[in-house]
């Protein structure tokens, strides 16, 4: 990727990686992304994962030449984006490093070296001259680490975001940023929406947003154009507004016969006029997936079978994920499946008691086996209400 002729790109595709964060499902891996400003003073800006760091350090070498870097500026401290500070240290030992106190107080946590005499704290709204460019910081706490700080270069308008705005993918281009970069964000910053708002509140303030020109996050492309598009997701997403209209399905059948019925709810929605539906068998799918499409849309019906006297494990597996990212804000309905003795809505409800602004749209709908006559109507008046 290129940023600019004094911005240079030194990050690393990871096509290999299968599980991010051990984790989360990864289609083509992962970018891990690190740059460099070419001034009177030069600064690396962040480092890489541990599985990347030959190749980003060669990329730093390819860069600098004979050059020596006076700073690396450190925007977060997940070690998939420090494991290589001790490896440039080595190298340049007289490089300062650039960080909050929060940074400073975590780092010593992260390597048995004492890196203390190098330490430059900044504070927020700081700045860093380096010649012709000027790093302005501002903190970013819990979005999504304590420590997260963004840095605005004024020169050429480029805002460098850490996590924000950052996606999963080895993708350099922006075909599948909205997709990618959602799942990114319920699943790693989603539960810190207010974090975000006052983020981004504070960049508005300070005139960043009316001046950027340009965003390079730690995962995914550069953000080049129509910067407000993403600027705008993320005010939403982090709003913990819906972003588009629709009906997400969620079924967890055992046998078939809850997938059976969920199927027969698809059907009439879509044949009543509900626009966009989704029928996600949670069993199967991506729990990170279903969840970026649990915040997504509006509406959500929950169809799950009982087991053991409670939940089926994988509704209750992707409820709790859902609850842990901090689910609001929705209109859900809540179908049942019990043989003998049914505890599947029970045991939904309560999980989701946590939840703010939940509005329960129709009565619990109990299927006893297989789906009968008086199911399909219920579930013929469910989708009317759900409309």
């Amino acid at each position: 990727m290129t940023v600019s002729d004094n911005v240079k790109y030194a990050g690393v595709a990871d096509p290999t990686l299968d599980l991010f964060e051990s984790q989360y499902e990864m289609q083509s891996g992962m970018l891990y992304n690190s740059y460099v400003i070419l001034d009177e003073k030069i600064a690396i800006l962040d480092t890489v994962d541990k599985r990347a760091t030959d190749e980003w350090l060669k990329n730093v070498k390819d860069i600098l030449g004979e050059k020596v870097p006076d700073y690396l500026v450190i925007h977060h401290l997940e070690p998939d984006h420090s494991a290589g500070i001790l490896m440039l240290h080595d190298l340049y030992p007289k490089m300062k490093l650039v960080g909050n106190m929060q940074t400073f107080r975590l780092l010593p946590q992260f390597f048995d070296t004492d890196l203390s005499a190098l330490f430059e704290t900044v504070t927020d709204g700081g700045e860093l001259n380096l010649g012709e460019h000027t790093l302005k910081f501002f903190t970013a706490p819990m979005v999504h680490w304590p420590e997260v700080m963004v840095s605005f270069e004024t020169k050429e308008g480029i805002l460098f975001s850490a996590d924000a705005f950052g996606k999963f993918g080895t993708e350099t281009d922006t075909e599948d940023w909205t997709c990618e970069g959602r799942r990114y964000y319920f699943n790693i910053v989603g539960k810190y929406g207010t974090n975000v708002q006052a983020l981004l509140k504070k960049l508005t303030a300070a005139e960043v947003i009316k001046n950027c020109k340009m965003i390079c996050s730690l995962h995914g492309p550069v953000l080049k154009e129509d910067l407000g598009f993403y600027i705008g997701l993320y005010d939403t997403w982090s709003s913990y507004k819906p972003e588009d209209e629709g009906i997400l399905i969620a079924c967890a059948s055992i046998h078939g016969n809850t997938m059976k019925a969920a199927e027969y709810l698809k059907a009439e929605l879509e044949a009543s006029g509900a626009g966009k539906v989704i029928l996600t068998d949670v069993c199967r799918a991506d729990v990170a997936k279903v969840v970026e499409d649990a915040f997504r849309y509006d509406r959500m019906v929950l169809m799950a079978s009982s087991y053991d006297a409670g939940l089926f494990p994988p509704m209750e597996t992707f409820l709790h994920h859902l609850v842990s990212k901090k689910y609001c804000n929705r209109k859900v309905s809540i179908v049942q499946n019990g043989t003998w003795g049914p505890t599947a809505a029970k045991c939904m409800q309560q999980i989701l008691e946590p939840c703010q602004g939940i509005e329960y749209i129709g009565d619990v709908i109990t299927i006893k086996t297989t789906m009968s006559e008086s199911n399909r109507e219920e579930l013929k008046l469910l989708a009317k209400a759900l409309i």
